[in-house]
């Protein structure tokens, strides 16, 4: 519970924004730095990543990592094996979150979660993008066709299997028709890579 005047408004602030805030974001709601840490130690609220902050009465997030991504870089968007998590399409677990950024972007500094950084350009940076709500946040993730077409193109880095299992996926399991995909590989430029692998599921 609060203990001071000041605390309880600070609280009542965190809920008006669903019991998560960025540090910049407390300050123009009137929060002092002071009250905000001093609620950090007193186990009120806990640091997602830095200059992020929730509510510790909350149900646990479902997706920590995406959340603080979604909200420290609102410009990113998830791709690749993180992509895969979420739309619940591959084996693989990502120890990193990876997202897409403009070419020329300067690289984010997170002290969490881990975050690995993939320049697109063009169309391949601002076709497929979905815009999902996760644990109560906007967070920009790239629809499953678009991530399938990405994982070809970067199958040096990630492995062939890895792309290969996520067309099977898309596919086979989440039934996105093949033409969608080739709309993606055309983008990405990987439609004559991928389509032997597509005629072999057909």
């Amino acid at each position: 519970m609060a203990s001071t005047d000041a605390e309880a408004a600070a609280i009542r602030a965190f809920k008006r924004s669903g019991g998560i805030l960025r540090t910049k974001d407390a300050l123009a709601h009137g929060v002092h730095p002071r009250t905000l840490y001093r609620l950090r130690d007193e186990g009120v609220v806990e640091a997602l990543s830095r200059g992020v902050y929730r509510l510790t009465e909350l149900p646990d997030l479902a997706h920590p990592d995406l959340v603080a991504v979604g909200l420290r870089i609102p410009k990113a968007v998830v791709c690749l094996l993180s992509a895969l998590a979420h739309h619940d399409a591959t084996n693989e677990i990502p120890h990193e979150v990876h997202i897409a950024l403009p070419r020329h972007t300067r690289t984010p500094r997170l002290d969490h979660p881990p975050i690995r950084v993939y320049t697109f350009s063009g169309k391949a940076l601002t076709t497929g993008v979905d815009k999902v709500e996760v644990d109560g946040v906007n967070v920009r993730v790239y629809s499953l066709a678009k991530t399938v077409a990405d994982c070809f193109k970067f199958r040096n880095e990630l492995g062939v299997d890895v792309a290969v299992d996520a067309l099977r996926e898309a596919v086979r399991r989440h039934r996105i028709p093949p033409s969608k995909i080739l709309q993606y590989a055309r983008v990405c430029r990987v439609e004559q890579v991928m389509l032997p692998y597509l005629q072999a599921l057909q």
